[in-house]
């Protein structure tokens, strides 16, 4: 083979083999290519895995907190309308803290503070409450004040007064609630006489002017204060409450009969056979012996149906009835006296059904008519006709005659009942429960857990620190009984005393505006966030307030 034939096959086999090793080196370079992109999809998915892993195993981060504001208000709704205790609150705050997305619940004590200064907001947020226009009546405010006296362990007496639209049947069909009312002044004292209470009244009437009636009981003080103010000229008609007015002509009517005496002595005998035995089911309900003719309806009711259980003839014996009619003492005897007072007791609880759910007016004193009729003791139908002619005449002053004029102070009672029950543990110490009457009024709302938030610690302290705790006297004096006589020397702290002040502070930017709009919210709506107010001393002598300036 000559020389340039071998030079050409060697070079062909050169070209051979470097084909080859081309093909092979670009599909290697392919596969290495194919596999890396493969290895980056699989790290790239393993990486999402193992964070959506994480993300599951551990608490979720993507909730948003909830607003502080809203956790107030969540707090004070719990508090007032679900009526759950401090601890229970933030019990229930703990275990949806995950699901709503709260940080730290608020212990026990955070929760009181919070309830106390929405009572603070509230006195502040009372000077600014109007009611609808009176025609009849152009230079009151349009409201109808609550008035009652109450009792709890302490040396003090609260006073309360409580403020309610005058159209209140009007602008809602419904009975007068705790919802509808707004709490404009609350003082505790030693005692409380005409005067004093006239006194408290002119100064709220200072602030919030003169109110279109007042709303009371039939106490004497209450009836003697209103008689001052009259004297005072700044009169306003005064409406007796209609459970009151009832339980008054009922006494009147059967405190002297005969047969009572021996009934009310029966159901107490009858109680203690009942008891502790298999008939206890049937044991009469409790009655108060204070202000009994409020509900001494409830053991007559009783006594219908427990004799209904037992019908004329023989019993065999050693048989339930048997046992029944052996624990029955003298109430057979009193038969005819249940029959008359149930028969009286019906018109007069329908009638006031009517006229506490509609007020009254000339129609619900039609509607009062026929049920007065089925009653059968004359004088009784003839005093309460005459009460509901008397007050109807002081709607016809107020122009409230067609409309329906409040006449029950249900409310201010129930106010009372609450106050001594909810959140004050097993203490009810007076001074405690009038700093929480103005937040018991209404429904929180979210505007007001704002302002919440805006009362300083500082001011809170100011009216607090002067309030005299049971508790706290009790865990002392005990823990160190050379302190025993510290408690007379303390008994000279002033009481508290709550109302609006009469001072308008124009130089401030926010003052609270409140709503009285039935349609939106039943509690004070506060519009715009208030300012700070400072605390001052201005009680006369013998008594010292602690009033709010706005």
């Amino acid at each position: 083979m000559s020389q340039l034939s071998k030079v050409q096959h060697s070079r062909n086999q050169w070209k051979h083999k470097a084909k080859q090793r081309g093909d092979r080196d670009r599909y290697q370079r392919k596969q290495i290519a194919r596999i890396t992109a493969e290895r980056d999809r699989a790290t790239k998915a393993l990486k999402e895995a193992q964070a959506r892993l994480r993300q599951l195993e551990s608490p979720p981060q993507g909730l948003v907190a909830l607003p502080k504001v809203d956790v107030v208000w969540l707090a004070l709704q719990l508090f007032f309308v679900a009526r759950i205790g401090f601890r229970a609150v933030s019990r229930v705050l703990s275990l949806l803290a995950w699901a709503l997305g709260i940080k730290k619940a608020p212990c026990p004590q955070t929760i009181i503070n919070w309830v106390i200064r929405l009572a603070i907001v509230r006195i502040d947020s009372a000077r600014m409450l109007r009611g609808l226009p009176l025609p009849q009546a152009p230079f009151s405010n349009g409201l109808i004040w609550l008035i009652d006296l109450s009792i709890g362990l302490g040396t003090g007496k609260i006073l309360a007064v409580l403020a309610v639209d005058a159209h209140h049947h009007h602008r809602t069909p419904s009975a007068l609630s705790l919802d509808r009312v707004h709490c404009i002044g609350v003082s505790v004292a030693d005692a409380w006489t005409g005067d004093t209470i006239a006194e408290l009244l002119g100064r709220l009437i200072a602030v919030m002017g003169r109110p279109a009636a007042y709303l009371k009981d039939g106490g004497g003080d209450l009836h003697k204060a209103v008689a001052l103010l009259d004297e005072q000229g700044l009169a306003s008609p005064c409406i007796d409450d209609i459970s009151h007015a009832v339980a008054g002509m009922l006494k009147r009517s059967y405190q002297d009969h005969p047969t009572f005496a021996t009934f009310v002595s029966a159901c107490g005998r009858v109680s203690g056979k009942l008891k502790h035995t298999i008939l206890a089911c049937l044991a009469p309900p409790n009655v108060r012996t204070n202000a009994r003719f409020l509900n001494v309806h409830r053991l007559f009711t009783w006594a219908d149906r427990v004799l209904k259980l037992s019908p004329a003839g023989g019993a065999k014996s050693g048989s339930t009835l048997a046992k029944l009619r052996a624990c029955l003492d003298q109430l057979p005897a009193c038969k005819a006296l249940i029959k008359r007072f149930r028969g009286d007791a019906s018109g007069l609880l329908a009638c006031q059904k009517i006229l506490k759910t509609q007020g009254l007016s000339h129609d619900t004193l039609a509607q009062c008519k026929p049920l007065i009729d089925t009653m059968p003791s004359p004088a009784l139908r003839l005093e309460f006709h005459a009460y509901l002619v008397f007050e109807l005449e002081t709607a016809k002053t107020l122009g409230l005659d067609h409309i329906g004029l409040p006449i029950s102070s249900d409310a201010i009672e129930s106010l009372f009942g609450v106050a001594k029950h909810h959140g004050v543990g097993e203490t009810q110490d007076a001074a405690r429960i009038a700093l929480r009457l103005p937040a018991l009024c209404g429904l929180p709302t979210r505007e007001e857990a704002e302002q919440v938030l805006d009362v300083s610690v500082a001011r809170q302290q100011a009216f607090t620190g002067q309030v005299i705790s049971l508790t706290k006297q009790r865990r002392e004096v005990l823990a160190n009984p050379e302190r025993l006589e510290s408690l007379r020397t303390t008994q000279g702290i002033p009481h508290v005393e709550l109302i609006p002040s009469p001072k308008n502070r124009s130089n401030h930017q926010n003052i609270v505006q409140i709503s009285n709009s039935y349609e939106q919210h039943p509690g004070p709506q506060l519009r715009s966030p208030a300012g700070r107010r400072r605390l001052e001393n201005a009680a006369p002598s013998g008594r010292t307030e602690t009033a709010f300036t706005s």
